[in-house]
């Protein structure tokens, strides 16, 4: 096995580690290696948190640009509430801490100078939020009856969507809309409206209704709901 520690690396945590006197920052992580990669980074970054989260899902992404490269850990689910800020940046500190390990940092704010392995963030997905509302007890329950994949599979252009529930003063509520086109990523409805797929995990379908979790902070169990009236024939 492979020993990915990195001698002289600091035992502190990136949040933990302090600027000096004269506004510099360094931080090594124990577990940096030299040479990674942007996919081994972000292969071991995932089962790192997996170890460290036991009780989280996560989306590992990541991101090129003209200034270096980022790796972002997209929370799916986990047992803590995070509707409240606080508990968010508590909880972001703790998996960009654990990601950190993983890279090297200097920096000086009074020189404006910055330069890193890698730039890191944790954030909410969609997914959490219909975690969330779950666990809550969510409106309008739908038995799951029918998965993602199916549904793309079986609905067609011809059927028609009415939106039967939705967030308050949604300009749609009530509506039937004709599908007029099914494309990997989105339904396009008449009226040159699309609705976007989300994640597996909030969607719902039991066969005639459809519910897709749009949740967020300030609203965990906002979500549409419609209902799914096939073409005949169909």
């Amino acid at each position: 096995m492979t020993n990915v520690s990195t001698p002289g690396a600091s035992a502190r945590l990136y949040s933990q580690t302090p600027f000096d006197e004269r506004g510099n920052f360094h931080y090594e992580g124990d577990l940096y290696r030299t040479g990674d990669n942007l996919a081994t980074l972000a292969t071991r970054i995932e089962a790192h948190l997996r170890t460290k989260f036991p009780d989280t899902r996560f989306a590992i992404k990541t991101e090129k640009f003209a200034r270096g490269r980022k790796i972002i850990a997209e929370i799916l689910d986990t047992p803590a509430d995070l509707a409240e800020r606080d508990a968010q940046n508590a909880f972001f500190v703790a998996v960009r801490d654990q990601m950190e390990r993983f890279g090297s940092t200097r920096s000086n704010l009074l020189q404006d100078f910055h330069t890193c392995s890698f730039y890191c963030e944790a954030r909410i997905g969609q997914a959490y939020w219909a975690a969330l509302a779950c666990r809550r007890g969510a409106k309008n329950p739908v038995e799951a009856k029918i998965s993602l994949a199916a549904f793309k599979k079986q609905v067609r252009a011809g059927d028609r969507l009415k939106l039967v529930d939705a967030p308050a003063r949604h300009r749609s509520l009530g509506m039937t809309r004709v599908i007029t086109q099914v494309r990997s990523g989105d339904l396009i409805l008449e009226g040159r409206t699309y609705l976007s797929f989300p994640r597996a995990a909030a969607f719902a379908c039991d066969g005639k209704l459809l519910r897709i979790s749009i949740g967020s902070e300030y609203e965990p169990d906002a979500h549409l709901l419609y209902e799914w009236q096939r073409r005949q024939g169909a």
